[in-house]
């Protein structure tokens, strides 16, 4: 009897900063999909939002989702689209995972929302071919749309209604962060000096 292959997933965001619905989203996806590892990359350069906001620096985001999951079973920090350089695609990223982990399941983690702009993505054609959707939602949504083609698992998830931009607000205004933030990402804030003072 052959051994499984492992199941992937694969989490990719700006994290600025990482919250706790991410996590919460991270680990009801792997506990849902029987994951082995989900891993949350960080992006480079995040080509969607290039031209807007400043984002921090990447490194400064990793170090944030490194404390954030420690000693979480079964989530892991990456830095593969760090270390690639350059503007990171899910295309690219998908192939390099398959690449280091030949013959693993992967699942390519997005909400709702991001599930119904993905074909605006770079090379979505290879995306949908590298990987299961694996798509998060409230309890009680409708299932997602236009997806047609794609190999697809909803994921329901409690809402919470937590924004980076607001986050990044209250750190700068020196308002609290806890039980919006990871304690170990805050600390990260805290001694980086990250979106301005932070109590």
């Amino acid at each position: 009897m052959s051994p499984r292959a492992a199941r992937i997933g694969v989490f990719g965001g700006t994290f600025d900063p990482v919250h706790l619905g991410h996590l919460v989203a991270a680990v009801n996806v792997r506990h849902s999909l029987d994951l082995d590892r989900l891993l949350l990359i960080v992006a480079n350069v995040p080509w969607q939002k290039v031209g807007g906001r400043v984002v921090s620096d990447a490194e400064d985001r990793f170090a944030m989702v490194t404390a954030a999951v420690e000693g979480v079973d079964g989530l892991e920090a990456s830095r593969l689209e760090i270390d690639r350089g350059g503007t990171s695609y899910t295309a690219d990223t998908l192939a390099a995972v398959a690449a280091d982990e030949p013959g693993a399941e992967l699942f390519c983690v997005v909400g709702e929302d991001v599930a119904g702009t993905i074909g605006t993505w770079e090379r979505v054609e290879e995306v949908r071919r590298l990987a299961t959707l694996a798509v998060v939602n409230r309890p009680g949504a409708p299932p997602p749309t236009g997806l047609d083609g794609w190999r697809v698992a909803q994921v329901e998830i409690p809402a919470l209604a937590i924004s980076s931009t607001d986050l990044r607000a209250r750190a700068a205004d020196g308002r609290p962060l806890d039980y919006l933030v990871p304690a170990g990402a805050i600390r990260c804030i805290r001694d980086r000096g990250l979106y301005a003072e932070t109590r």
